[in-house]
């Protein structure tokens, strides 16, 4: 499915974290630790020469390849089928007790959100469009459903605990990235 592109899917840095009455999940930005980690990526991502930089349309994905899109002089082309998944959960504090259910239940879907199963299917279509060397900016339960989907072994804790930022290459010489 991914065999004609070279992908390299990089979870946002450090953002803002949510917060009720906060930017939504489209408006979120990086801090400023956040903002030096997108500045740090970019050498290690221009040597890969990207054919073309892609982004989820929120802006802590945006903001973290930013700096690479600068560099190359090469446009942040934003997707909406990149953004991340749709659990049907506000900002709360006890949010890890939801995403627990949903990776125990992958069909499983508050009303009217996704399923991670269904993220999974959104995910791997709109990767399956592109080729080329691509950079995407992304997040965390994307990326760990685009693994998964790849027949990876990838479950709440390695979800959980992937890194802000991270850097995931999807290739025909197989996938690398943290924990992999």
């Amino acid at each position: 499915m991914l065999v004609r592109a070279d992908i390299v899917l990089v979870r946002h840095a450090v953002p803002v974290y949510p917060y009720p009455g906060g930017p939504d999940d489209y408006h979120r930005p990086l801090t400023d630790a956040g903002l030096a980690q997108a500045s740090a990526l970019v050498d290690e991502l221009a040597a890969l020469r990207p054919d073309l930089i892609a982004s989820s349309p929120y802006l802590r994905a945006v903001q973290t390849i930013e700096p690479l899109a600068r560099a190359l002089d090469l446009p942040v082309h934003t997707d909406h089928e990149l953004r991340e998944w749709d659990s049907g959960i506000g900002p709360t504090p006890d949010y890890v007790r939801y995403y627990e259910e949903s990776w125990a239940d992958p069909d499983f879907a508050r009303p009217g959100a996704e399923s991670l199963n269904q993220l999974t299917t959104r995910a791997l279509k709109a990767l399956a469009e592109f080729r080329g060397t691509v950079v995407i900016g992304s997040h965390g339960t994307f990326i760990s459903r685009v693994l998964a989907g790849l027949g990876l072994a990838v479950d709440w804790p390695f979800s959980r605990d992937m890194p802000s930022p991270a850097v995931y290459r999807i290739c025909d010489q197989g996938i690398a990235g943290p924990g992999i």
